[in-house]
């Protein structure tokens, strides 16, 4: 039997990346998993992917800044089901650049998606998983970034996750609900979208990969898989750590898995 037959699981940032590969993990073993993203047309595609192998997948998309929205797709998923058993907060936005000469709305949407929601979506989880009266992981993909090395304002979005998972932790450990953190190293992932078309060509033109991009661009599966494959030893797979966090909520439910660092041999602690 599957290791998850039967259960509910919501994640965020689905429609792509390690929330994606995330989805797909916990739904081949037997979550029916709610997904939650911008992109409809992508989220469409990875429920149809979930489904063609045999798994349950409900889409939700909007823009996880509506927060309304957010609770509410937490609520249905238990309400379409009968019960919640695993929220992965996997959604998160990066963008680069330095406190001197940032920008207002980059900083006001990293802390929006990187910790408000997380906040949010954590809560939500939580007031449902009492009411149901079952065990529950809440599970936040944080970052190396957020271990204090000063990683810019991204890393500062990062270091207050990894500090409410601590605390939540202490909150919950006398309930039958835990809180997990995973802290991933870099990652064959769309992290290079907010950065310069020349920072992302160059960096794939030196594994020896050739594809044009623009700012805010969407690389394709297999121009990242490429990179993983090409430079594996810098970069790990969104599976890898979608492998983490089924680890966690499978172990036995008095074990408590708090933090799990995971990344390739050579990790670069700026990206995630």
């Amino acid at each position: 039997m599957a290791a998850l037959q039967g259960k509910t699981a919501v994640v965020t940032g689905a429609s792509s990346g390690i929330g994606k590969a995330t989805a797909r993990l916990l739904a081949d073993e037997g979550s029916h998993v709610f997904i939650a993203g911008r992109s409809i047309e992508r989220l469409k595609e990875v429920a149809r992917s979930i489904e063609d192998g045999g798994g349950r997948a409900t889409v939700g998309a909007f823009d996880l800044h509506d927060y309304d929205a957010l609770q509410t797709f937490v609520a249905e998923a238990a309400q379409q089901t009968g019960r919640l058993d695993i929220i992965v907060n996997a959604a998160g936005v990066h963008h680069p650049g330095t406190i001197a000469d940032g920008k207002l709305a980059d900083w006001r949407a990293m802390f929006e998606t990187n910790v408000i929601a997380v906040l949010v979506g954590s809560q939500a989880a939580i007031r449902i998983m009492r009411e149901t009266g079952g065990t529950g992981h809440v599970v936040t993909i944080s970052s190396y970034a957020g271990q204090g090395e000063g990683h810019h304002v991204y890393g500062a979005t990062k270091a207050a996750v990894n500090s409410i998972c601590k605390v939540l932790r202490a909150e919950l450990e006398n309930e039958p609900i835990r809180a997990v953190t995973i802290m991933p190293g870099a990652v064959a992932t769309n992290f290079g979208r907010h950065h310069s078309p020349e920072f992302v060509s160059g960096m794939l033109k030196s594994v020896g990969i050739s594809t044009a991009f623009q700012a805010g661009d969407v690389l394709a599966d297999d121009v990242l898989e490429e990179l993983r494959a090409r430079a594996s030893a810098i970069f790990a797979s969104p599976m890898d750590i979608a492998r983490a966090v089924l680890y966690a909520v499978t172990q036995p439910h008095d074990v408590s898995v708090s933090e799990i660092l995971v990344g390739p041999r050579k990790s670069f602690p700026t990206a995630a």
